[in-house]
């Protein structure tokens, strides 16, 4: 058991992705394209707890569209604001933003913002993303569609949350009732 612990340990100081998290910039100091074109001002979200996930509509995660919804609806009066960013990182998104807006509004009656498709990962990702992985490490950084980033008031990476965790999941919920 000891060399278990002790291989284990050694994986993980290895693996663990050193954040500088020196925040020169919050959340807040961004901007990203709405799905319809304009700019949204993500100063325009201070004082919020925001969710921020990429989306794809061919992707197996797609029904969690409906989770986030019903996450939206339940928290949005309490701060909360989920965020979908459309992204083609994973070669699993229709090709232009009417296409993607017409698909969530039609089925899923979407009504959360939703930004126009943006890379999300690697060099091309857009510079949210890349502050993210700057600020909280690997783990920030979607490693498939669905992917969450928690954003705490302050504008800082709280926590993230990989693909297979549902929006409506105890520990999601858990997260963001303890910082709105």
């Amino acid at each position: 058991m000891r060399k278990v612990i002790f291989l284990l340990s050694i994986v993980m100081f290895f693996f663990k992705t050193p954040a500088t998290a020196n925040y020169e910039k919050k959340f807040y100091d961004f901007s990203i394209e709405s799905i319809t074109g304009e700019k949204i001002n993500l100063k325009d979200y201070k004082n919020n707890v925001i969710l921020v996930v990429n989306t794809a509509s061919y992707c197996g995660f797609t029904k969690q569209y409906d989770e986030l919804q019903e996450l939206w609806d339940l928290y949005k009066d309490k701060g909360l604001i989920v965020l979908g960013v459309p992204s083609n990182s994973f070669n699993q998104e229709k090709n232009n933003n009417k296409d993607v807006k017409e698909f969530c509004e039609m089925n899923f009656n979407i009504n959360f913002p939703l930004t126009t498709i943006t890379e999300v990962k690697g060099k091309n990702s857009h510079e949210l993303f890349k502050w993210a992985k700057e600020n909280h490490g690997k783990s920030a950084e979607p490693k498939w569609n669905f992917h969450k980033i928690l954003i705490n008031k302050d504008g800082k990476v709280e926590d993230t949350f990989a693909s297979f965790t549902k929006p409506l999941s105890k520990k999601l919920i858990r997260a963001i009732e303890n910082i709105l």
